[in-house]
């Protein structure tokens, strides 16, 4: 029985000297995660039980465990070089619909745009609309590298204050071109249709007649909104804008006689009709003046934008913490283009193994959980980065030096056995 009970030592010693080569093997690997030996002692069972004084029947093999401790990132500097940072495994879909698993992030983009690792399976997550809403069915990510169109200006939001104390002036006698006129003014840019830039500019008059009160002109191209005749400015015509007594905004109406189907649609915007022509449609543009201010400090703009853009080429791509995907342009702009989807399970260590930095769900994992990085205890996403292996060279080989010597001394004890067999053997 001896020399059973010394083979199945030999047996581990040399099943745990094959872990910890294959831990050693992949050092190098991308997402690898050590796997760890463990053993059980063994037993020789009847029906009546186990006697007290029983000798074990040696040592067996118990489970292979692996450890998804995280492993160290290196930094590529490649934006589709991706590492989880915490728990969570990216989601593989192979061409017939296959699921996978990995944490091997080291991607590439596809003739077709489709970002996938070097195997051809295709990173999943969420896609994109056309106006960059990311949602709808987990699916193989694409990514689209073509340009962005122009985008016609509609909206001009502006945040500023208009100095409480400044001299009252004569609206009849305002002039885009005599800055003693108008008691403020600011400009951006706005786009037509076809991405053609043009001025805008919005002046700013304080009515010498009324308290709290300020008239606006908008001024785009050589156009004028809330003046139909320059050489007679009415303030019929002009956009009344109203404070309240402690300097905060209260309203923004059209004259009267304001042109260019102008209108408030709310307390703090106004909608106009600006006709860009060159052939190009008529386009309505809403100026919001709700975070205006009247304080006594100078007049100066907080903030000043527009949504309006001229065509955009491709020119890099950022992928955030939260798996966001955001194409940056030319043009300034940057529109996402979908989220990669990663993935965590009840019992990870209870994945199956299949190799290639491969793992697939088992009824012992439990099914995945699926949803955003950095939500529902899903770790966020490095981009630029690769998630190295887990496994520590040093306690590898303090292991191998381990299941070395405990191959030995099996090896030994079997020898002894040998010898003591062999002396009963010659007793004569």
């Amino acid at each position: 029985m001896s020399f059973n009970i010394s083979l199945s030592g030999l047996n581990s010693a040399s099943s745990d000297l094959d872990v910890t080569s294959n831990n050693i093997a992949n050092s190098g690997t991308v997402g690898f995660k050590g796997s760890r030996a463990e053993f059980a002692d063994v037993f020789a069972q009847t029906q009546f039980g186990i006697a007290s004084n029983a000798i074990g029947s040696g040592s067996r093999l118990q489970n292979v465990a692996q450890q998804f401790t995280q492993g160290q990132f290196d930094f590529t500097g490649n934006n589709l070089d991706l590492a989880v940072n915490g728990e969570g495994f990216f989601r593989l879909q192979d061409n017939d619909g296959s699921v996978s698993y990995t944490r091997n992030g080291a991607f590439q983009l596809n003739q077709d745009g489709v970002v996938e690792n070097a195997d051809g399976r295709a990173l999943t997550g969420y896609p994109a609309d056309g106006d960059g809403n990311v949602g709808g069915t987990l699916q193989p990510l694409s990514i689209d590298t073509g340009n962005v169109p122009p985008q016609a200006t509609t909206a001009i939001d502006i945040d500023a204050n208009l100095q409480s104390n400044a001299d009252g002036l004569d609206p009849t006698n305002f002039d885009v071109n005599d800055p003693e006129t108008f008691n403020f003014s600011t400009s951006t840019t706005v786009y037509d249709g076809q991405g053609t830039s043009r001025s805008a500019n919005i002046y700013f008059v304080k009515d010498e007649g009324e308290e709290n009160e300020w008239l606006s002109v908008v001024e785009i191209g050589d156009q004028l909104i809330g003046i139909d005749d320059p050489d007679n400015p009415d303030p019929d015509e002009m956009f009344r804008v109203a404070f309240n007594s402690d300097g905060s905004f209260d309203s923004v109406v059209p004259g009267p006689g304001a042109g260019n189907d102008a209108q408030d649609t709310s307390a703090s915007s106004i909608d106009f009709e600006y006709d860009p022509g060159d052939g190009l449609d008529p386009q309505r543009i809403e100026v919001d003046y709700g975070a205006l201010t009247q304080f006594g400090t100078p007049s100066a703009v907080n903030e000043l934008t527009q949504n309006g853009f001229e065509a955009g080429e491709f020119s890099s791509l950022d992928i955030e913490e939260d798996g966001t995907v955001f194409g940056r342009y030319t043009n300034g702009e940057s529109l996402q283009l979908g989220r990669v989807a990663t993935a965590r399970f009840p019992s990870e260590q209870n994945l199956t193994e299949v190799g290639d930095n491969l793992w697939l769900e088992s009824a012992e994992s439990g099914e995945p959980i699926l949803g955003q990085p950095t939500t529902s205890g899903l770790g966020g996403i490095q981009s630029g980065a690769l998630e190295q292996s887990n496994v520590d060279i040093t306690e590898q080989l303090v292991n191998m030096i381990t299941a070395q010597r405990n191959f030995q001394a099996n090896a030994q004890m079997i020898s002894t056995q040998d010898q003591v067999t062999q002396e009963i053997l010659n007793i004569r």
